[in-house]
């Protein structure tokens, strides 16, 4: 069921909203859900409704702030320490996601990256699905945070202390940021490659690329005439930088208009503009930033009330609060819409017992042999299954079953719950994960093409951090 659906969607024969719906209710039929495959989806999703509200909230917050103008300082001062050199933006992506991640919410870290990143992508004519690869490598990387999730949930299901599993695995969370910092600078050394030197709106000697289809897009800069003169005019001038990439390459540029959060720093005239509450919107967002990370109320509501202050503050005549709600309605209605699917296919999986009789399976399927060897097992199980499932499937369905039989072994719990959070860097990449869907919908990114490029990276990170773990001794194996 899940190699279907992750081939229609990297295939781009279906959207994931459609692949999401259909291809667990034809399978779910096959394994005999019967008419109350309704009831599992429904479940499911009513399990997801908060993180529905809390997303989608979450959008027109920061969306409205990106619109008065609260970021441009931000974007100004990260264009000023990365220039426009696509390594330092790529490896300034990575260096912000990670430290950004520290919340240890995946939404949040997105959110801020793609407001203060995006708009940098876009101008400078980078691809999109280079900052959604980056940023969801570093955050997968950071989530074995203990306050982060997995990390909690695996000590909770074997009974363990979080800091117990966590402070021993730093070496392997380490190496595996590191793998992502080289990650980010070989893919800016190829977006270097593909766009030539690049220049921003106002320095000397650019180039607007009008074939890239939008006015907005990435400006390149025309190499100086070796005389000093213009090199645009004369059939022997220098060739620009803009004739020397091929059509392909310009019409692979995202638009900057098939994005609602692509318009800081973009438009420095905007009529959204509010230079005046400034203040006030820093000090409010502080204030909502605060209120998530103490989680003295619920995250949606956070983000409900926090947007409709903003809103009534910023835009006081109703005309301009229903435009600025309609503005951010395609990411709305595409992560939303994408969220709430999910939920048919995570009620399918747990409806019809197929997640209990995968772990009955695995659990079957280790040779005594290998026994001794469990932990590293588990971890290599962890970076497929973690991606199929959800974390709460797989910590609290399958960990203590095969943490059960690898004691036998002699292998240590704690080891099992060491090894079993080295997959979340894939984990993070899933469908399953509404973050990751906020990411691709704020990016106007496909899911599919972000998939090809940060799949197959994800497991070389998840890889290195098992290999460090049991390198140093923190997964132990009998």
């Amino acid at each position: 069921m899940v190699a279907a659906f992750m081939v229609l969607i990297m295939t781009k024969r279906m959207t994931p909203v459609l692949a999401l719906i259909i291809v667990p209710t034809i399978f779910g039929l096959f394994a005999g859900a019967g008419l109350g495959i309704g009831d599992m989806a429904l479940d499911a999703i009513g399990g997801l409704a908060p993180t529905a509200a809390l997303l989608m909230f979450a959008i027109i917050y920061f969306g409205l702030m990106i619109d008065v103008g609260l970021f441009d300082p931000l974007v100004r001062l990260i264009l000023r320490l990365v220039g426009n050199d696509p390594v330092k933006v790529v490896v300034g992506t990575a260096l912000l996601a990670s430290v950004i991640s520290l919340d240890g919410d995946g939404s949040t870290t997105f959110i801020v990256v793609t407001s203060a990143l995006l708009p940098i992508y876009l101008r400078l004519g980078l691809s999109p699905v280079v900052l959604t690869c980056v940023a969801g490598l570093a955050n997968g990387t950071m989530n074995i945070l203990p306050w982060g999730g997995p990390t909690a949930r695996a000590a909770a299901a074997l009974e363990l202390s979080p800091s117990d599993v966590f402070t021993p695995m730093i070496p392997s969370m380490l190496a595996g940021l590191a793998v992502i910092f080289l990650f980010a600078w070989h893919l800016g050394r190829l977006e270097r490659k593909r766009l030539g030197s690049l220049a921003l709106p106002g320095e000397e000697g650019e180039v607007p690329d009008a074939r890239a289809g939008s006015s907005r897009g990435g400006l390149f800069r025309r190499p100086a005439s070796p005389r000093g003169g213009s090199s645009r005019g004369g059939r022997g001038g220098t060739a620009t930088q803009v004739e020397r990439i091929s059509t392909g390459a310009l019409q692979a540029l995202v638009n900057p208009a098939d994005t609602a959060m692509a318009d800081t720093m973009l438009d420095p005239n905007r009529p959204t503009l509010r230079p005046k509450l400034f203040w006030f919107n820093l000090v409010l967002t502080v204030a909502v930033m605060v209120l998530l990370v103490a989680d003295v109320l619920p995250l949606a509501y956070v983000f409900m009330a926090g947007s409709a202050v903003a809103i009534l503050v910023n835009f006081p005549r109703v005309s301009q609060q229903a435009e600025r709600i309609v503005a951010h309605a395609p990411s709305i209605v595409g992560v939303v819409s994408m969220v709430l699917a999910a939920g048919v296919l995570i009620g399918v999986l747990e409806g019809t017992g197929m997640v209990d009789a995968m772990a009955a399976w695995v659990a079957s399927s280790i040779p005594a042999s290998l026994g001794a060897y469990s932990a590293v097992i588990i971890g290599l199980l962890s970076i497929p299954m973690t991606f199929f499932l959800s974390n709460d499937a797989f910590y609290f369905g399958i960990l203590p079953v095969l943490a059960e039989s690898a004691s036998a072994f002699g292998i240590d719990p704690v080891d099992m719950a060491r090894a079993s959070i080295t997959g979340q860097v894939v984990h993070m990449q899933s469908p399953l994960v509404p973050a990751i869907l906020l990411l691709v919908s704020l990016a106007g990114v496909n899911l599919g093409d972000h998939h090809k490029k940060v799949l197959w990276r994800a497991v070389v990170v998840a890889l290195v951090m098992l290999a460090v773990g049991v390198g140093i001794g923190a997964i132990g194996i009998g």
